[in-house]
């Protein structure tokens, strides 16, 4: 079962995807929201599914798919958490997750155009696994209730300027990650229950040739260990994104050009799909 919202940009209803058919959830709420995961939505979208009472969307495959979820309160993110990427960077495998934020209105859908900001020069790609919060987490006691708190997992990309991150910025990485849909996500939402978060292949290609390809297991903080960490630090709200760091094969390594006009980006996570994003310049 996949979560999804279809429709033109700030127009999207919500939708549920099983077996290749694509169903309508507009009778149980008005859109995939913090609200919608926290009172019990995936159960209460599975149950709707198994009991018949969805309509099939049709002309479904027509429709532009959007982020799987409405706009999050919080997109935070983990630096160099994957081993073999630390080392690329030139960096130790950080002893604590390194820790920074997205603007939420970053996150935009899985084939949407990404502009290339004036005097940028080092756009970046980063396939990472995307983790959506499902109830309010603060202070969480162990990596199990963690896990409880998890609604389920996305493809996304985190999107970045190396110059704004490092060097123009000073260190202040956020500043190289907020430029205009630095953050496609999608096309689905797949549910916590279906997915083992440290056993996935990661994967992004530019213009048709590989780049990154790995999987979750390199992952130096995993998923449990990094939602219960960020969960001392600050609350975790309903439909937030958690970024969990992306593997090696980025152009930051030096082994690839960093992104131009009219380079195409594909990437996809086992399980959770894939993307397409055309870089154009602004």
């Amino acid at each position: 079962m996949e979560l999804r919202r279809l429709g033109p940009l700030g127009e999207e209803k919500p939708a549920l995807v099983s077996d290749g058919v694509t169903y309508r959830l507009e009778s149980l709420t008005d859109d995939i929201t913090g609200a919608f995961l926290s009172g019990g939505g995936i159960e209460k979208a599975a149950a709707a599914l198994a009991a018949g009472d969805l309509s099939v969307w049709e002309g479904a495959e027509g429709e532009r798919i959007g982020a799987p979820i409405a706009r999050p309160e919080a997109v935070i993110c983990i630096g160099q958490n994957y081993a073999e990427h630390a080392a690329e960077s030139g960096a130790e495998p950080p002893s604590t997750p390194i820790v920074f934020f997205k603007h939420p209105n970053t996150v935009v859908g899985p084939y949407d155009e990404v502009p290339i900001p004036p005097r940028a020069t080092k756009v970046d790609w980063e396939v990472e696994l995307g983790v959506v919060i499902g109830r309010r987490a603060s202070y969480l006691k162990d990596e199990q209730e963690a896990l409880d708190a998890i609604a389920g997992y996305v493809t996304s990309h985190d999107v970045s300027e190396r110059d704004f991150q490092i060097a123009e910025s000073g260190g202040q990485w956020s500043k190289g990650k907020c430029a205009e849909n630095f953050n496609p996500v999608g096309p689905s939402l797949v549910p916590a229950v279906e997915v083992e978060p440290q056993a996935l292949r990661l994967w992004s290609r530019v213009n048709g040739e590989a780049r990154q390809d790995s999987t979750t297991s390199d992952m130096i903080f995993t998923v449990a260990q990094l939602v219960h960490h960020l969960s001392q630090y600050m609350v975790l709200s309903p439909g937030d994104l958690i970024n969990t760091g992306t593997p090696q094969g980025v152009a930051l390594s030096g082994r690839f050009p960093y992104l131009t006009d009219g380079d195409v980006v594909e990437m996809g996570i086992e399980g959770l799909g894939e993307q397409r994003s055309v870089f154009v310049q602004r």
